[in-house]
């Protein structure tokens, strides 16, 4: 039997530049279920995403799923794209299998929370201020170099690693420190910086943006601390919500939010297709 894709629409370009279709899954022309690919908004026309891939019933387990990504693939090198991407729910054990075996490499995980009504109280000797603008610049320049590096580790190359890191801080910050609904917080212990929190205020949540203790202060809880000042600040802005990325081999980041009550939303996974 013989797994084809057969387009459903034309090719769609959006505004931003991107482009997606969407096709039929068919085994000897017949239809057995729907894939819809495109390409990337976060990361440009480069980088295929396979949006939705669905096998109908009673077409699944019979590597119909596995076929189909695969031709996904090919239409995605067509339109000279250098990776893929898929994202997947925690719950969707079909979709981790295939993501496995076609040889996807995790990137991050969303993790969300929900909150209560009482703002959680940080630790003896720890307090909380505004980020001045001096601080700002400083932490803006290390940050976006951070992010690009990132970046660079999970695949992407160096130049697109550091446009995305320029294009989304332009997108997030436009005002730079007085951007509204941006929050930027130095943690102090004891009199004494240890760490730097940005979180931003959407409608119903909040998202932590960056969390992170200063190198000389590691080790010492204020991780923690900073994500106990992120919930209080989301619950004192009134959202019920908050949510954050994590990258994938952030062990200790990952440990840490467990430990906190977060729970997994999503799995991002990439390919490079070679």
């Amino acid at each position: 039997m013989t797994t084809t894709l057969r387009p459903t629409e034309p090719l769609q370009r959006a505004a931003d530049g991107t482009r997606s279709r969407h096709y039929q899954v068919c085994v000897n022309s017949r239809p057995v279920g729907a894939i819809h690919l495109g390409t990337s908004k976060a990361f440009g026309d480069s980088v295929a995403v396979i949006h939705k891939l669905r096998i109908d019933e009673p077409d699944r387990r019979r590597g119909r799923g596995t076929v189909a990504a695969l031709a996904a693939e090919e239409i995605a090198r067509g339109w000279g794209c250098g990776q893929i991407e898929a994202t997947v729910g925690p719950d969707a054990v079909a979709g981790l299998r295939l993501t496995a075996a076609l040889g996807y490499v995790l990137r991050t995980r969303g993790m969300t929370k929900q909150l209560g009504d009482t703002p959680p109280a940080l630790p003896a000797g720890s307090l909380a201020r505004p980020m001045t603008r001096d601080e700002f610049d400083v932490w803006q320049a290390y940050e976006s170099e951070q992010y690009a590096r990132t970046w660079i580790e999970r695949g992407m190359p160096e130049g697109e690693a550091r446009e995305k890191a320029r294009s989304d801080h332009e997108m997030l910050l436009p005002q730079g420190l007085g951007t509204e609904n941006m929050l930027f917080s130095v943690l102090e212990h004891e009199g004494t910086r240890v760490g730097v929190l940005w979180l931003a205020l959407y409608e119903g949540r909040a998202f932590v943006f960056d969390v992170e203790a200063d190198a000389a202060h590691r080790g010492r809880g204020h991780g923690r601390t900073l994500m106990l000042l992120a919930e209080a600040q989301a619950i004192a802005a009134g959202r019920p919500l908050i949510g954050l990325n994590v990258f994938a081999g952030n062990t200790a980041a990952e440990r840490l939010y467990e430990s906190l009550g977060y729970g997994t939303t999503r799995y991002s996974f990439y390919k490079p297709l070679l």
